[in-house]
């Protein structure tokens, strides 16, 4: 079941999806803005199995502004079959919003991310770079399904993340 506040009504998600290949460390390599990531640069994302099936998430990310590391933890929920790029996440307690894989390479190295509207965007990597093919895959796919890749905010990685296992 996809309800319209977890999806942009244009995008679309992937159908083959493998979470076991999906766990580890990723790095994000742009973002649209928000609050909770404002402010933030060398920002990661680790994702590993939770006995019961949902996928643990825990975000960190370096504070330019106050000069201190911060860590979220947070719990995604698949919003249907295992197999479809298609989750909710949370890290507000009974909260969720939609987090919608959108492209996703082959060898699960290179990411594209949805929120629940066009104000939330994430391309992430298993290295602190990308490249320029990928990049320029990734804006298009973005901007085809509506978003604005004018907003996104390249994340500086300049940094060793004491978070990082």
């Amino acid at each position: 079941m996809t309800s319209c506040l977890s999806i942009p009504k244009s995008a679309t998600v992937i159908k083959d999806f493998d979470a076991s290949k999906y766990v580890g460390t990723w790095y994000e390599i742009a973002r649209i803005d928000f609050k909770h990531e404002r402010n933030l640069s060398n920002t990661t994302a680790q994702y590993s199995l939770k006995d019961n099936g949902d996928i643990k998430v825990v975000n960190s990310g370096f504070n330019y502004l106050k000069n201190e590391w911060t860590q979220r933890e947070g719990n995604a929920k698949f919003r249907g079959a295992k197999n479809i790029g298609a989750l909710k996440v949370s890290f507000f307690g009974p909260f969720y919003s939609g987090y919608n894989i959108y492209a996703l390479d082959k060898e699960y190295k290179y990411v594209l991310i949805g929120g629940k509207n066009y104000d939330y965007l994430w391309i992430l990597s298993r290295e602190k770079s990308i490249p320029n093919h990928v990049k320029q895959h990734y804006l298009r796919i973005a901007s085809d399904f509506g978003y604005n890749v004018n907003d996104l905010l390249w994340v500086e990685h300049d940094k060793n993340n004491p978070y990082l296992q």
